[in-house]
């Protein structure tokens, strides 16, 4: 049975895969999401002075359209998985995780919880991942 552990934030997804003996295989998914700056507002410090229209429902669009597609990306990997799991510091297991749900429902039964986990180094993902399936103690 490959039991699958994925720590994912806005920047990489780092899946964990177990085997029968608790020996991991790390594969690293990078995202592209881009990071967002706004720019516009006031062209000024004085009061009533120029504005520009700053865009946020282009950016939150398009933000989507790369979450889609980091998405798929890390699915590609998820095919021998018999047990899954999401770890993760901010929304981005969440959203996986709704992701999974309306688009791969095959995965989603899969899915036995999503948690919020601090940021960490690979060996404590690693380490995290393990401990979630009862290898450590």
């Amino acid at each position: 049975m490959r039991k699958t552990g994925i720590w994912l934030d806005k920047r990489a997804a780092y899946i964990i895969s177990l085997d029968e003996e608790g020996n991991s295989e790390v594969t690293i998914v990078n995202s592209e999401i881009e990071g967002y700056n706004v720019r516009g507002g006031s062209g000024t410090r004085f009061k009533g002075g120029p504005q520009d229209v700053v865009q946020d429902s282009k950016y939150l669009e398009r933000e989507k359209h790369q979450f889609r597609d980091y998405f798929k990306s890390i699915v590609v990997h998820l095919k021998d998985a018999d047990v899954l799991a999401i770890f993760g510091p901010a929304e981005a297991g969440l959203k996986l995780s709704k992701e999974l749900e309306q688009s791969y429902p095959n995965l989603f039964k899969r899915l036995k919880e999503t948690q919020k986990a601090d940021s960490m180094t690979q060996n404590q993902m690693v380490a995290l991942v393990k401990r979630y399936y009862g290898f450590l103690n």
